[in-house]
């Protein structure tokens, strides 16, 4: 397939560019095999059965947006990509003359950063101050590009899951914002038992695919964690007779990455898995999802797991019924039918 095969018109004005007040008030789009289904959020639960198995991840949102200048006055703009260590990270730097290696960078409130040289695309920054001093003083919260407005205040609580807890990502894993805590109860009260991966989420997952031939994309690497309990957990659901439901691409491709064979294993370290149409799906039964970018990797992972035209469908419908896109947007339940003929 190509890249415009997952193409489509979007108006400017489904673009969710704030969160509602209530998480649980998004709408949720359920896809079934020959119908769908408008429902809210907070439904979810009726979806659920009591041997299924909800899997988050439960990666945490740093403050990686910072701004400065060049010795030199120039003004810059640092996007943290990883965090490396106490005082070293890998960043995107936007600047109308890239930076020197061996240069100083003066950012907000005098804290400063020396550039060590780059790696691919990405600059190798030493900072004088514990990063998470830097962060938490002077950081902004790296909300999307399509979100094309200044970080507030409400987005240091909305742009983070209820339940993040492992620092690193500079994007959020946006299908777990819809979950609050009274949810998150209601579903462990009817039975349903959770599993949480990490995945830092890195910018690449709002760089647009630029190979017309998907096989010559070159996918973006993240870093994550599937433990035993993990492993243990999926198992004990599918012996059960219980579904594994993804809350997420995220925790979607944590899974499918530390698959061996058809056996999911503990796994730690870097993925640059990418899942397209014609990948066989070995984990995950069902899936919850936001709505996702034109000609993106997710939205080709997702038209994998239901169909390639079932979701073109889904899409035109989505666009035809005014449903919010992206980060800040609705939300689909999906199910694994990739064997299904469309």
């Amino acid at each position: 397939m190509k890249k415009s095969d997952f193409n489509y018109p979007l108006p400017n004005a489904l673009i969710a560019r704030y969160p509602l007040d209530k998480r649980v008030d998004s709408r949720l789009l359920v896809v079934e095999q020959k119908r769908f289904s408008d429902q809210v959020f907070s439904s979810l639960p009726s979806l659920l059965k009591p041997n299924d198995l909800l899997v988050f991840n439960d990666t945490r949102v740093i403050a990686a947006r910072l701004f400065g200048h060049k010795t030199t006055g120039g003004k810059l703009e640092i996007l943290l990509e990883r965090v490396m260590g106490d005082k070293t990270a890998l960043a995107h730097i936007r600047c109308s003359k890239s930076p020197r290696a061996d240069s100083k960078i003066v950012l907000d409130k005098g804290y400063e950063c020396l550039v060590n040289g780059r790696e691919g695309d990405l600059f190798k920054l030493t900072f004088i101050d514990p990063i998470h001093t830097v962060l938490d003083a002077i950081g902004h919260v790296p909300l999307p590009p399509y979100i094309d407005r200044e970080d507030e205040s409400l987005d240091i609580e909305r742009y983070q899951t209820v339940f993040s807890r492992e620092p690193g990502a500079v994007a959020a894993p946006t299908a777990g914002l819809h979950f609050d805590e009274a949810i998150l109860q209601q579903i462990t009260a009817q039975g349903v038992d959770s599993a949480y991966v990490t995945l830092h989420v890195g910018s690449g997952t709002f760089q647009p695919v630029r190979e017309e031939n998907l096989e010559d994309h070159i996918m973006h690497k993240e870093w994550l964690t599937v433990t035993s309990d993990v492993v243990a957990k999926i198992k004990a659901a599918k012996e059960r007779g219980g579904r594994v439901i993804a809350v997420g691409t995220t925790a979607m491709r944590s899974l499918e990455a530390a698959t061996m064979g058809d056996e999911l294993k503990p796994f730690k370290g870097d993925t640059d898995i990418f899942i397209k149409p014609g990948y066989r799906f070995k984990i995950v039964d069902a899936m919850v999802t936001n709505f996702h970018l034109p000609e993106s990797t997710l939205l080709m992972l997702v038209s994998a797991f239901s169909g390639y035209k079932r979701m073109q469908a889904v899409y035109r419908y989505a666009i035809e019924q005014k449903y919010r896109f992206f980060s800040y947007g609705d939300a689909m339940f999906l199910s694994n039918m990739q064997d299904e003929r469309e």
